[in-house]
């Protein structure tokens, strides 16, 4: 449906809103307007945890009005949309037979209730060619980011918020490495692409942004979970894309790399030695007890998980399990948290084997969505690669910031994957 833009203001037409109503009201608009909305939802998730709630809830408004609800209904048949559902579904239920407060009950729904998410925005971002506009929002929102987190090192003064790290202008350095690790390796395949079609300023603008968030992280502020995930997304990297011979290259080159960045960045040195003070010393200092934490809270998760296997506590249970393991214990086996910081775990001692095996069933279903080639399969498998490994460290698929980069990232991605395949099946038809 089009409008005349002269009607807006004509003389003769006693209720001149009407037009505008309708011109906004056109699917043209809406479907314009919910794809503006998800590029706020990206930019604004690098600096805000506010401002993404806000324009999800816009989004939603926005993007109800559009589907096409049979066709969507046939859609959710697919594991990728329906799982996220069945997730939340036993999160509803395992509120019944969980032995934590009320109050934790319905706060761990929340963390679980994002991921339906996932299946609209599929749905719209299969149907859309504006999918690049979300990629380019998040990339460019975390650049400016990384700019930023210079000129907050060097005066700290111009933070936003009051941080714990300096160098990290809103929020804190895990969510800040999160986010330069995707934006780093999902620039990965385009600087190949360039670079093996000639195309040499593209490929050195690719470079600048990809050497813009790696020397952040080596001197500014990292999260050793992101370390570990880009030694992962490297391998997948070279396994993916690269010949035998480019790959050897590619891991000797980070070996060099990482050896130089070893012996000039005495932030970095620091980080990885605290693992062992930590380790060592963890049960007598507390504030430098992080990886002595992790591996207390992993061996209390085990044991509750061992008491009720196959559906475990119920929602919201964990807690309650820190609470009981507490009883007539010292220093660090006296902490009470609802956070094992493993998702599995997390999963596990909630929902028991059920649970896990939908966790790894969405996760695989999720990868599967990216198995041919192009940049959004690039993407996507660099997001769902990214969440699993730093699932091992933290349960990043249920905190806020890390789990919308996935939410965000599965469904522009993944709904670009699914209109770049249809795209091929209907080229090939003929």
């Amino acid at each position: 449906m089009t409008v005349d833009p002269a009607a807006w203001s004509d003389p003769a037409d006693p209720q001149p809103w009407r037009g505008r109503s309708q011109a906004w009201r056109s699917p043209d608009t809406l479907l314009r307007a919910a794809d503006v909305l998800a590029a706020l939802i990206a930019a604004s998730l690098p600096w805000s945890t506010t401002a993404p709630s806000i324009f999800v809830g816009l989004w939603l408004l926005v993007v109800t009005a559009t589907i096409d609800w049979r066709d969507y209904a046939r859609s959710l048949a697919k594991p990728a949309l329906a799982l996220p559902f069945a997730f939340l579904l036993l999160a509803l239920v395992g509120t019944l037979w969980s032995d934590g407060a009320w109050a934790d009950r319905l706060h761990a729904i929340k963390p679980v209730a994002k991921l339906v998410l996932i299946p609209p925005l599929l749905y719209r971002f299969s149907r859309s060619e504006r999918g690049v506009w979300v990629c380019l929002a998040f990339l460019g929102s975390c650049a400016l980011l990384a700019i930023f987190s210079w000129i907050v090192l060097l005066n700290p003064a111009w933070k936003i918020t009051a941080t714990a790290s300096a160098g990290v202008p809103v929020k804190n350095y895990i969510d800040q490495s999160q986010e330069f690790t995707l934006c780093a390796f999902a620039l990965a395949l385009p600087a190949l692409s360039f670079w093996r079609a000639w195309h040499t300023v593209a490929t050195i603008a690719c470079l600048a942004l990809i050497l813009l968030f790696v020397t952040n992280m080596v001197f500014v502020a990292s999260a050793r979970t992101a370390l570990f995930c880009i030694a992962v997304l490297l391998g997948l990297f070279a396994w993916r894309h690269l010949s035998r011979r480019a790959a050897v290259l590619l891991l000797a080159s980070a070996v060099a790399a990482s050896a130089l960045a070893w012996t000039t960045s005495s932030y970095l040195r620091q980080r990885i030695n605290d693992i062992a003070v930590e380790y060592q010393h963890g049960h007598e200092d507390i504030s430098r007890a992080s990886t002595a934490q992790r591996l207390t809270y992993w061996r209390k998760s085990v044991i509750a998980f061992a008491e009720s296997p196959l559906l475990g506590h119920g929602t919201g249970s964990i807690k309650r399990q820190f609470e009981r393991a507490a009883v007539g214990q010292s220093s660090l086996d006296t902490e009470i948290v609802s956070n094992p910081h493993n998702q599995t775990l997390n999963v596990a001692v909630q929902w028991g084997l059920l649970g896990v095996a939908l966790l790894y069933a969405m996760w695989l279903a999720h990868l599967r969505l990216f198995t041919g080639g192009g940049l959004a399969a690039w993407i996507g498998l660099v997001v769902v690669v990214q969440n699993i490994a730093s699932s091992l460290l933290n349960s990043h698929l249920f905190d806020f910031h890390e789990g919308w980069m996935y939410v965000l990232g599965v469904g522009v991605a993944g709904g670009m994957a699914l209109r770049a395949n249809a795209e091929r099946w209907n080229n090939a038809a003929p």
